[in-house]
């Protein structure tokens, strides 16, 4: 697909999103502080489906608004799942930087999530079409957000049938790290700023092409071209390593390629990390993939629990991964 036809769909695409925002002062925001990058362009280019349109925001004051809009969403949609027997809302919106929760690793200075009151909730639905999979077996989770985001939308912006009376750009997934929308929109809370800085975080260069709102021109990289159209992988070097390493299999489901450098590279990093801290660990296999071993971390964090001074050993780590997969 020509870099002018990709530019067309994710105009109509952000446009489309765009007229959904039912608050005026969260659209404006959207409207002037919107990126849009990842894996999306790379399939335009390769003709292939997006599976979804990955959204960052360029400031701190946008992403609050939006998460806080579509947790409100969540909460509205959700039928009293959200709230306990005495009308306590069980979702919540974090500014780490206001906050006495816990935001992770050194309490994360500048980081917007969300938290889960009671896991009771995890299993909360609402006539089938929602449902929270934070505590969730990750590939449970996955495999509803990908029933879900493929069910809507094809690449062409083909018409929705809106007979069975289903909101476009609802809500349908989320975690502390991002929110899925039906008809293939994820946004990611966890990181914002300038597309330099968002992709300090991305791993693989051919992720790297993206689009903005205030000029709404796609902007193609010579290299990141290069890797999409010969589908090999580049890694660059990302704050996640142990989550590009996991990340590969999907690619090479596709039919990419990848060369012994690149994984040396990413186990060059990953040596750096001291993975028997389970905040650590947690934050690497998370990334900003929430379905992702939340099983595994979740017993983990049990047994830290019951024994305040116990770290990861891989003894016991072996034997939850078996357990689990």
């Amino acid at each position: 697909m020509k870099a002018k036809t990709i530019n067309k769909v994710l105009n109509s695409k952000f446009q489309d999103w765009l007229k959904s925002i039912k608050k005026e002062e969260v659209k404006k925001l959207v409207e002037a502080n919107t990126i849009i990058t990842g894996g999306c362009i790379a399939s335009m280019l390769l003709k292939e489906e997006v599976n979804d349109f990955d959204i960052y925001f360029t400031n701190k004051e946008t992403v609050l608004a939006v998460a806080r809009y579509y947790v409100d969403e969540l909460i509205r949609l959700g039928n009293n799942k959200f709230k306990d027997s005495n009308n306590n809302v069980l979702i919540e919106v974090i500014d780490c930087d206001n906050s006495s929760h816990s935001c992770g690793i050194g309490h994360q200075t500048g980081r917007v999530k969300i938290h889960i009151k009671s896991a009771g909730i995890a299993g909360a639905q609402t006539n089938g079409d929602y449902q929270y999979f934070e505590s969730r077996p990750p590939e449970e989770g996955e495999d509803y957000v990908e029933s879900i985001v493929n069910e809507v939308t094809k690449l062409d912006n083909k018409k929705i049938d809106d007979t069975k009376s289903k909101e476009k750009y609802r809500p349908v997934f989320a975690s502390a790290n991002a929110i899925t929308l039906s008809d293939k929109i994820q946004i990611v809370l966890r990181f914002y700023g300038e597309q330099d800085k968002i992709h300090q975080h991305y791993d693989y260069i051919h992720c790297t092409n993206y689009w903005t709102s205030a000029d709404k021109e796609v902007v193609l990289h010579a290299k990141a071209l290069e890797s999409a159209l010969s589908k090999e992988l580049i890694y660059v070097g990302s704050k996640y390593p142990v989550c590009s390493v996991i990340r590969t299999r999907k690619f090479l489901k596709r039919g990419w390629t990848i060369n012994a450098g690149q994984y040396l590279k990413m186990c060059f990093q990953i040596s750096k990390l001291d993975l028997s801290n389970i905040e650590i660990l947690e934050d690497q296999l998370i990334g900003v993939d929430a379905a992702y071993f939340g099983q595994l971390i979740d017993l983990m964090k049990e047994r830290q629990e019951k024994d305040k001074d116990s770290k990861v050993d891989y003894g016991y780590l072996a034997s939850i991964i078996d357990k689990i997969f």
